[in-house]
């Protein structure tokens, strides 16, 4: 890994993508303190993470590996209560009833773990995650594995951790769950190759484009748009596709269609999946 930087913020979900062998669950478990870079450093509030550091600066972060790894012939509630301890909280008891209440698990305290569904190891493994109440959460894959409603429960907690004001990065291959929650993303392969929106990715990568449905055929009025200046024109039947810039907008391609006499029905921007955005940035030279 080469040229990995970039920083987190409170209330931001960053979602951290990149092919297998790309350094993310690397990158998260520098982060995490587990081990440490051979060049380079991790700040936390300003702090550098040592080997003498760590220790005390891991109560700040809570870490959900790929794998659940909870002691199997425990039972829920042991298994919170023996990483309540770990991180030597007060009152571990109310502690760990408040995150079985969290996440909806308290009927399935006594419950031994290793007989615990996928979508239920998930939802213990991330009570744990949160038990003592970190302002950073570290996500490996936290969905994999999951039915579409166990992963739809646990993108609702993701969201709910940013509105507590917690950040959060999420290292993942599902795409649309990585349109649906993070505020940034960040590309690597082997070293940061993008880190931005979404929305600025796509527009830096593919431009901006509009599709205007009309009542007819839309041919007729390219040759009127390209007078005014507006040339990057696609036409399908009655639907005709525009790239936009600083001098081609919305309202400027409405104002001409209209002189040009087009009955116009629809105007939908278009947006390229996260999904292109992803593959386009993998096929960019090194």
């Amino acid at each position: 890994m080469d040229d990995v930087s970039f920083e987190l913020s409170p209330g931001e979900i960053v979602a951290l993508l990149g092919p297998n062998g790309a350094g993310k669950t690397t990158t998260l478990r520098m982060l995490g303190g587990l081990i440490h870079p051979t060049s380079g450093s991790v700040l936390l509030d300003q702090q550098i993470v040592t080997a003498a550091t760590a220790s005390r600066l891991r109560a700040s972060i809570g870490f959900l590996t790929e794998a659940p790894g909870l002691w199997e012939r425990l039972t829920v509630r042991q298994n919170l209560d023996v990483y309540a301890r770990l991180h030597a909280i007060a009152t571990p008891r109310l502690a760990v009833d408040r995150m079985l209440d969290l996440f909806g698990i308290s009927d399935r305290a006594r419950d031994v773990a290793g007989e615990l569904s996928k979508g239920l190891k998930q939802r213990v493994a991330l009570a744990r995650t949160l038990l003592h109440d970190p302002s950073i959460v570290l996500l490996d894959e936290p969905t994999a594995g999951l039915d579409p409603q166990s992963a739809h429960d646990l993108r609702d907690l993701v969201l709910r951790m940013r509105d507590e004001r917690r950040a959060v990065l999420l290292s993942t291959h599902n795409l649309d769950e990585v349109d649906r929650v993070a505020d940034r993303v960040a590309v690597l392969r082997t070293r940061l190759v993008a880190l931005d929106t979404p929305t600025a990715l796509r527009t830096r990568l593919f431009g901006r484009r509009v599709r205007v449905e009309l009542a007819r055929d839309a041919a007729s009025h390219v040759s009127f748009l390209s007078a005014g200046g507006i040339n990057d024109v696609k036409v399908h039947g009655a639907v005709i596709s525009v790239g936009l810039n600083e001098h081609v907008t919305i309202a400027g391609l409405v104002r001409r269609l209209i002189e040009s006499g087009a009955a116009i029905h629809a105007v939908i921007p278009e947006e390229r999946s996260l999904e292109d955005v992803y593959l386009r940035l993998l096929e960019e030279p090194e």
